[in-house]
């Protein structure tokens, strides 16, 4: 089966769901609003999410691995209404609640964020389950599926170095998936750092302490068929730092699709503010350069609501005409989700050539190639289904 993504149209806010082609789900970050109306014109998430989802022999829906990659509330809302936290026995079937198979965690951005603003709820509950499940692993009691986790990136004073294999060190790849080497998938942990004193440490709070993952996705025998560059809310000063330590082999910073930092903010791109400076902000070189690194035909996508000609950030117009031009020349395409048409998840499928929109299955067999510079490249359109793209390898 081919692996997929599906995106969904949360407004301000990040939930995808990544299917590889062995069948495994992972869940990146949520954003679940209930209706409050039953008028409510807005799609139902909850709903949407669980009738994409498997139940196992328990009956249980679930997700193999979820990865929170910071704890916005709009990274994690509706994290304890809809999924089962503590341990598997006290599961119940009247609420029937999502089980987490392995949690995907940084210590690093509970700690940081703690130091600036107060967690919401579902964020303290993230932690708190993710302290169960460190400790049950550090008592040395055999672990199963419910009981996971992987902690990325390492916390200071060696706080995190007896949890060996646990443990995701920065710029390390990992391929097992609930403990299972899974050849379908990789993915390298590009942040968070650690930082080296103490005014580092105040730069890299709030969303600099981000999870920056890039997923490899293998479909038609290219175990790199599609790369996905997932960076949180991480703003300027992480991407400038990545460039620093990638430059001399950016492949690390590839990406056939890049999620839109922070809901396609300014502050990604740029240390001025988009209010204060308008059109005279300057881009950061460094930062662009990171996020510049494409493979034919590649896509940006923006999670947020309408990107209007305004103040506002996020989005940010200026980032989006920025992001239009990386794409332009990669003969790719920048799409905001609040822009496509429909209720439902944005889906991307992962053919031997990259992501594309899943609507392209239904396309002849015998269609023209692809051309370089041909009708097939779509850029700079937000509801652009983007070009054809090329094979890799």
């Amino acid at each position: 089966m081919p692996a997929k993504s599906l995106h969904f149209k949360v407004g301000n806010g990040d939930m995808t769901l990544v299917e590889t082609a062995s069948g495994r789900r992972i869940l990146v970050d949520i954003n679940i609003c209930a209706a409050d109306e039953p008028t409510d014109e807005r799609p139902d998430i909850r709903e949407q999410l669980r009738d994409r989802l498997e139940r196992d022999p328990e009956h249980r829906l679930y997700v193999d691995a979820f990865l929170l990659t910071h704890p916005d509330q709009d990274h994690c809302r509706g994290l304890r209404e809809n999924f089962h936290l503590g341990p598997l026995s006290d599961w119940s079937e009247d609420d029937d609640k999502i089980v987490i198979r392995e949690m995907w965690s940084s210590p690093i951005v509970f700690r940081r964020a703690s130091k600036n603003h107060k967690l919401c709820e579902d964020a303290n509950a993230w932690c708190s389950e993710a302290r169960r499940r460190v400790r049950l692993f550090k008592s040395g009691t055999t672990i199963s599926d419910g009981d996971r986790i992987l902690i990325l990136g390492e916390d200071i004073d060696g706080k995190t170095d007896d949890l060996t294999w646990i443990l995701v060190k920065t710029d390390e790849v990992f391929r097992k998936i609930c403990g299972v080497f899974d050849t379908t998938f990789q993915a390298t942990l590009l942040a968070p750092m650690l930082a080296t004193d103490d005014e580092e440490e105040e730069l890299l709070s709030k969303n600099e302490s981000s999870v920056v993952l890039n997923l490899w996705l293998a479909s038609g025998g290219y175990r790199d068929a599609a790369k996905y560059l997932l960076g949180g809310d991480a703003e300027v000063a992480i991407w400038e730092k990545l460039w620093d330590r990638h430059q001399d082999k950016p492949v690390e910073l590839e990406y056939d699709l890049l999620l839109s930092p922070h809901h396609c903010s300014w502050r990604s791109l740029s240390w001025d503010s988009w209010s204060e400076f308008g059109e005279d902000a300057e881009v950061s070189p460094k930062s662009r350069l990171a996020l510049s690194q494409t493979r034919a035909g590649a896509t940006v996508l923006a999670s947020s609501k309408p990107i209007e000609d305004d103040d506002d950030d996020p989005p940010c117009i200026r980032a989006k005409r920025e992001y239009e031009g990386i794409v332009a020349e990669a003969s790719g395409s920048f799409t905001c989700l609040a822009d496509v048409s429909g209720p439902d998840p944005y889906e991307l499928e992962v053919t031997a050539g990259g992501p594309r929109p899943a609507e392209r299955k239904k396309a002849s067999v015998f269609a023209a190639p692809y051309i370089a510079g041909g009708a097939g490249a779509a850029s700079g359109s937000s509801t652009a289904l983007g070009s054809q793209p090329f094979k890799h390898g």
